[in-house]
């Protein structure tokens, strides 16, 4: 599997995990759990014994529990915590809420969606300035161009 953040603490062994794809949706403890090559780990699976069952299990999610996610270091967060967020410019304009992150290679970026449009903001420190839990806002200060249609 290729891990979201590798090096992986929470999938360990004894840990319970969910695997979920469209039409399928099932727990599973891991056995074992190994580095492999480019940031991919090697799962063993309690009800997974071979190889035919496993490849059905190709493009499925492994979600841990949010109680399993090692503690957040200041100005870290969980990506999961941030869809719904509102996000506004520094100077009150609203953009939308926050949809999707997905990686670009460089940076992740967020998906924002409102009144009628989509904006793609990459998460940088250059462009995010404030993530606001309590309230569910970020703020961002865009680059120029970057909000043009």
């Amino acid at each position: 599997m290729r891990a979201y953040q590798p090096p992986a603490p929470s999938l360990a062994p004894g840990v319970d995990v969910v695997l979920d794809r469209p039409g399928m949706r099932r727990t599973a403890r891991i056995l074992s759990a190994a580095p492999h090559t480019r940031g991919q780990l090697l799962l063993a699976l309690e009800g997974i014994a071979d190889r035919t069952t496993a490849e059905g299990l190709v493009h499925a999610r492994v979600l841990v529990a949010q109680a399993a996610l090692p503690p957040l270091a200041e100005n870290e967060f969980y990506y999961h915590e941030i869809e719904g967020f509102r996000v506004e410019t520094s100077d009150g304009q609203a953009l939308g809420d926050v949809i999707e992150t997905f990686p670009t290679g460089a940076h992740d970026v967020w998906v924002v969606r409102g009144a009628g449009r989509e904006h793609l903001i990459p998460v940088i420190a250059d462009v995010v300035k404030v993530i606001d839990r309590a309230a569910r806002r970020i703020v961002i200060e865009p680059l120029p161009g970057l909000l043009d249609v």
